[in-house]
């Protein structure tokens, strides 16, 4: 049981209790971070940082060779119990810490075999929000956004160059690259410079964009995949409309819409360069991705939304590869 409490906490998945403000004051939180500075971003490229690791059998690729670049936008992991604002100050420097040893580590590494990697730090929001079903919730949020919206501008105005991008996210993260990705890539003109946007752990729906559309299959580019993993099974309950499920999900294995069973041998639990893969299986149903994993310590965890990137993460590494080599092609 200890093992599964780190391995959660590892994630930024376990519950707070803290005393937080019942009301949301934007001018009571932490200064907003300057982009220039590089302390600002968990991942760039051209130095050395948590989004950096790769397996034993691999060899570094200089970012100087990648075509692509991937901004990836991080869950909250902001979860003290001695908050005492609702948005995190990236002052912090513990919490900036394990933010780089945990979802930065485990979700933006897939990426960095095809592109170079952009990870802002942001006033992420207090895992707490998500008990919260009022106005306070999106305050919250929209706050957070903000710093997302300005780091990819700072990004695109600085350092893309008209290259390629690739979207990722998870969690919270997804809040924000769902609302990212239709002010910046939903007409036909900014979509044709997008990769893909990998979307993963949060509710998301279709009909929010215009011309931005679900891939359907693993070469597709130019659109979005997402998913949210659950033990096989589990009927995910909607309580107070509930912002883990949407209505759309693509098979991360499989990398289709369909409802068949895909099988892989690619996940990872804690140790990416040496560690065991093990085998998963995914499908599927009622919008949700039901998963049968041999991962260790999963075998009473019905919501697996802590390994979204973990169960997948080389078949997410390969997809990468593959969308970017059609991309280029065409």
């Amino acid at each position: 049981m200890k093992q599964l409490l780190i391995l959660l906490f590892m994630m930024g998945f376990l519950a707070s209790f803290a005393q937080l403000p019942n009301t949301f004051v934007a001018k009571n939180q932490a200064t907003a971070p300057n982009y220039s500075l590089e302390s600002n971003w968990a991942a760039l490229p051209f130095r050395e940082d948590a989004a950096d690791i790769i397996p034993n059998n691999e060899v570094w690729i200089s970012d100087s060779l990648k075509d692509v670049d991937v901004f990836y936008i991080h869950p909250t992991i902001y979860a003290s119990n001695k908050a005492d604002t609702w948005n995190a100050d990236l002052n912090n420097t513990k919490l900036n810490d394990d933010v780089d040893k945990r979802p930065v580590k485990y979700q933006a590494s897939p990426f960095n075999k095809t592109a170079r990697v952009y990870a802002p730090r942001y006033r992420q929001g207090h895992l707490d929000l998500y008990n919260d079903t009022t106005q306070l919730r999106l305050d919250v949020l929209n706050f957070a956004y903000q710093d997302v919206k300005k780091a990819f501008e700072y990004y695109l105005k600085n350092y893309n160059n008209d290259r390629p991008i690739i979207i990722a996210s998870h969690s919270q993260g997804t809040t924000h690259s769902r609302r990212l990705i239709k002010e910046f890539f939903d007409t036909p003109e900014a979509k044709a410079n997008l990769v893909c946007a990998y979307i993963v752990g949060f509710a998301v729906y279709p009909s929010e964009y215009k011309y931005l559309t679900p891939c359907e299959n693993e070469e597709e580019t130019n659109c979005y995949v997402t998913w949210s993993s659950f033990k096989n099974g589990y009927e995910y309950p909607d309580v107070n409309g509930d912002f883990l499920v949407g209505n759309i999900s693509v098979n991360p294995i499989s990398w289709k819409r369909d409802t068949l069973w895909a099988k892989s041998k690619t996940s990872v639990l804690l140790n990416i360069p040496s560690g065991k893969k093990y085998k998963v299986e995914a499908r599927i149903k009622n919008d949700l991705l039901w998963v049968k994993t041999k991962l260790p310590f999963m075998v009473f965890v019905k919501n697996l939304h802590f390994v979204d990137y973990n169960l997948f993460w080389y078949n997410i590494r390969e997809n990468v590869a593959l969308r970017t080599k059609k991309f280029l092609e065409k």
